[in-house]
């Protein structure tokens, strides 16, 4: 109980609100259809991510499922469409990535690939796995780069999604296939968001503290605060 109420502050419950009223916002916003469901990524894929670098790794993991669940009974979608389900799970992994590093950000893909290729049509494309080899890399610069620290994360979020739809759909190899073209376009893009994203909050968070109209101890990376900002 007492491990709960140190993630039950005033400073991540006013986050969590915050974040559940702009991410509900973003995933009204599509992006393009997920093969095999209704699912459809949408622009919160390049927002969510960025949750637990300001207030921590499991709080930012709670405010993205929250904000998912709410969607999910806002929406009324229909729990037989697996891919809505499963699309509960990989953006809790990039939040993790994103917001700290660790072994973990390692283990994920690693267990991802195997998973891939443990089924019988990922045998085949295998090689669609190689991108899950993104993260593992990147894990050892995230703290250098921003763009590289969110591709980790994108990706993370790619294998952890990947793994679980070749299971529940077993889409066919040429869909496998057809998809690499989409996947590096589309990862690249959320990448971008993902920075542009963190940027923005950082420097909203900074602005807010430094006006002295928000100071309940958001981390603020100072790096990526406009020069006005900085303290």
């Amino acid at each position: 109980m007492k491990y709960f109420h140190q993630f039950i502050t005033k400073k991540n419950v006013l986050f969590i609100t915050i974040f559940v009223i702009l991410g509900f916002i973003a995933l009204q916003i599509p992006v393009a259809q997920l093969a095999g469901s209704k699912v459809k990524f949408t622009i919160y894929d390049a927002f969510a991510p960025v949750a637990g670098s300001f207030i921590g790794s499991i709080p930012g993991a709670i405010a993205v499922f929250l904000m998912q669940f709410f969607n999910f009974l806002v929406h009324g979608a229909q729990i037989e469409d697996a891919g809505t389900v499963i699309r509960f799970f990989p953006l809790l992994f990039a939040v993790l990535y994103f917001a700290k590093k660790g072994k973990v950000n390692i283990i994920i893909p690693v267990l991802a690939i195997a998973a891939f290729i443990a089924h019988p049509i990922g045998r085949t494309v295998w090689y669609f796995s190689i991108f899950w080899l993104i993260p593992i890399a990147a894990h050892f610069f995230r703290d250098r780069f921003l763009l590289v620290r969110a591709l980790g994360a994108t990706f993370t979020a790619h294998a952890v999604g990947g793994a679980l739809w070749i299971w529940v759909f077993a889409l066919p190899a040429p869909v496998w296939n057809s998809l690499i073209p989409v996947v590096i376009t589309e990862r690249l893009l959320f990448a971008l968001g993902i920075s542009g994203s963190f940027i923005l909050v950082n420097n909203l968070l900074g602005f807010l503290e430094k006006k002295h109209l928000l100071n309940i101890g958001f981390y603020i990376d100072q790096k990526y605060l406009a020069p006005i900002l900085r303290r």
